[in-house]
């Protein structure tokens, strides 16, 4: 047991740099934020239709200090009011990570204060408990630009992977199908807002589990589908119906995301869902959730400011990670761009 565990109130400051978001939040007992700042690199990389590594890792480091002095303002703390840091070391763009972490690391030694690792995969899983009441056993399902898979949630730290992408993960379709039709970086948003004046009147194809044994998702498969598709329409001459292709690809995608949990959820008797990462900030997927509800499940899902990459999910995850007696990381912590799903 660490001394934390013996405090009556734990605050956590975090520090997020996995992408193209610079974030400093700084929350008590894991769910109720003191602040959250995110520094957000959407319009410098827009323009080259996706996040470039190197300008990612320049940017944040530009933007950190500020961030983090700009949290502690908003929540009104010293530095003799921060319990423990904790800091995302992966999964990521290594280079972006490196700056958060190594940011961190200062920041712990200056102040004299425990550090922790947090998986960037347990942050998104952790960004329910805020404002909330969800709490373990339960299953999650996370989708994101670098994750699609349904794990159970065994306690708040340990999580079992059920199912997980064969190849894209979802939130990488929606960019890719986004960059065909035209759209602009980052490509969910940019479908969604296309989708809601489009009718899903293509077909497209929805692979198929055969049971729980086998159970995956695939969407290089959908994501050829759709380029098929764009260019058999452009070589025919005819005007492109972005919208139709676009609520055509979101309803099937999201059909497979669904199909998916309520096959384990029935299989495995757990009622309780949950949904993670930035995918969930997707109107469709939630509506589809929410008819999980007829059938007896409680659905939870981020409020949308907590849904993309934020550190207050980073704290909140660290806390409990406090709490369940993880090992507090030295100042030998790297940065990896990639982390088990555990």
């Amino acid at each position: 047991m660490n001394s934390l565990q013996d405090k009556k109130s734990l605050t956590v400051l975090a520090i997020e740099s996995s992408c193209d978001e610079t974030a400093c939040a700084i929350v008590r007992d894991g769910r109720t934020v003191l602040s959250n700042v995110i520094a957000t690199q959407i319009e410098i990389h827009r323009r080259f239709g996706g996040v470039v590594p190197e300008i990612a890792s320049r940017n944040h480091t530009l933007a950190i200090e500020n961030v983090v002095r700009e949290a502690i303002k908003q929540a009104n703390v010293t530095k003799d009011d921060i319990d423990a840091i904790a800091v995302t070391y992966g999964a990521g763009l290594l280079g972006a990570l490196l700056v958060g972490v190594n940011f961190a690391k200062a920041l712990a030694y200056a102040w004299d204060k425990p550090l922790y690792a947090v998986s960037h995969v347990k942050g998104h899983i952790a960004g329910n408990y805020i404002d909330g009441t969800l709490e373990p056993p339960y299953l999650c399902l996370l989708v994101s630009g670098g994750h699609t898979a349904i794990v159970k949630v065994e306690d708040y730290e340990h999580i079992t992977l059920i199912a997980q992408s064969r190849d894209d993960a979802v939130g990488e379709a929606f960019d890719k199908v986004a960059r065909v039709l035209g759209l602009p970086y980052p490509g969910g948003p940019e479908i969604q807002k296309k989708a809601r004046e489009g009718k899903p009147v293509f077909d497209m194809p929805v692979p198929k589990s055969s049971g729980l044994d086998d159970l995956y998702f695939s969407y290089s498969g959908l994501k050829t589908y759709v380029i098929n598709l764009v260019h058999k329409l452009q070589q025919k001459g005819e005007e492109l119906p972005v919208c139709d292709i676009a609520a055509s690809f979101q309803k099937c995608a999201v059909k497979q995301l669904i199909d998916a949990l309520e096959l384990v959820s029935d299989a495995t008797g757990i009622k309780k869902l949950a949904i993670a990462g930035g995918v969930s900030a997707n109107e469709e997927l939630r509506r589809a959730a929410d008819g999980l509800k007829a059938k007896g499940c409680e659905v939870y899902y981020p409020k949308l400011v907590y849904c993309t990459d934020n550190a207050a999910m980073i704290a909140s995850a660290g806390y409990y990670a406090i709490m369940s007696g993880a090992e507090q990381a030295d100042m030998t912590l790297d940065a990896k761009a990639t982390v088990p799903l555990k």
